[in-house]
């Protein structure tokens, strides 16, 4: 059976756009965006517990992903978790200065990504402002901790 040449071209390029496919999806999967540098601004926020946060994780506001956790580092001053966002450049002086940030959970294992809430400051966070209302995350374990010793005590 005799090839031509138009079914090797064909089939060729049915495998490029399955590779692309791939790496795009791989590329989404694993949360890296392809943005520049100056497409974003940074917010910071301090934690008293991040619980499983990791860098990369989503922010969200409304339940819309408009940026990811840059960094997180300990907080020598005041020993808690200081968590660096980079955000869409179109909330670049939108953000009212008493915004609150939470750490949240995607169902009851999933994974923890941090949820902006809008203030009602007329005062804007600038680039490299600070969110000072912060709720720490939920963690699983200190929850059921409290729930047992609470059964003891009755």
């Amino acid at each position: 059976m005799k090839r031509s040449k138009t079914m090797e071209l064909s089939v060729g390029l049915f495998m490029l756009a399955g590779i692309l496919g791939l790496v795009f999806l791989g590329l989404k999967v694993s949360g890296l965006d392809l943005q520049r540098a100056d497409d974003t601004f940074e917010l910071r926020a301090n934690f008293a517990n991040i619980g499983g946060l990791k860098p990369r994780a989503r922010v969200t506001m409304a339940g819309v992903t408009v940026g990811r956790v840059e960094s997180i580092d300990l907080n020598t001053e005041w020993y808690d978790a200081e968590v660096v966002m980079s955000l869409d450049n179109e909330l670049s002086g939108m953000l009212p200065d008493d915004s609150t940030a939470a750490i949240l959970t995607s169902g009851l294992l999933g994974e923890q990504y941090i949820g902006l809430s809008v203030g009602g400051s007329p005062e804007m966070i600038e680039d490299g402002g600070v969110v000072r209302d912060t709720q720490s995350a939920l963690v699983l374990e200190e929850l059921i901790q409290q729930f047992v010793s609470n059964l003891t005590k009755d």
